[in-house]
């Protein structure tokens, strides 16, 4: 008969590194895409600030079913990615929120639906940083002042692109509460910087 080893509380806490890495220690980098027009009122350094969530990319392989004498034997199939969405907080300048409306603009304009043909003219990228709490990787501690936090690490979004703006609900009953929207893109691929 096996015999299983008893797990201590003590025994746990050693394995947690840096006590875990927290969802609320993000950050989402995505630079004004090149060709955008001049005037688009894009702002990296805010939309940093003002993307409330975000997430690590998903990433699947299909299973195919091959019936062989009643049975199913399963194999790889195909590598899809997921869409990306992140939510952002909305300000009173509307400026993060009209730079994705430019770049969708860009992909396909509202009044006549031509616009970019090019992907290399309408794809761009993105990186989401997941922080930790101290200013190194497994820090002791936090205590001492500090303006940077370590990245654990960093997903680059390659050649994505905005599917989806949502709306943004108006209501005489939103009281005490900031507007906020999310934006899904198109993913082709990514990797772990």
């Amino acid at each position: 008969m096996a015999t299983t080893t008893r797990r201590t509380i003590s025994q746990f806490k050693s394995k947690l590194v840096g006590g875990g890495a927290r969802p609320n220690l993000f950050e989402v980098e995505i630079t004004k895409p090149a060709k955008l027009p001049a005037a688009s009122s894009w702002d990296a350094g805010v939309l940093s600030f003002l993307c409330k969530a975000a997430s690590l990319p998903a990433s699947n392989i299909a299973a195919i079913d091959v019936p062989f004498r009643g049975r199913i034997f399963k194999v790889a199939g195909d590598r899809t990615i997921d869409t990306w969405t992140v939510t952002i907080i909305n300000d009173e300048d509307f400026l993060i929120r009209k730079g994705f409306e430019d770049w969708m603009q860009l992909i396909a304009h509202l009044d006549g639906n031509d616009g970019a043909t090019k992907p290399d003219a309408y794809m761009h990228s993105a990186i989401v940083n997941q922080l930790g709490r101290g200013d190194t990787a497994s820090s002791e501690n936090s205590e001492k002042a500090k303006t940077d936090q370590v990245v654990l690490k960093s997903y680059k979004f390659i050649d994505i692109f905005p599917t989806n703006i949502s709306a943004i609900d108006l209501s005489y009953d939103s009281g005490d509460t900031i507007e906020e929207y999310t934006v899904e893109f198109a993913v082709n691929n990514f990797e772990r910087v």
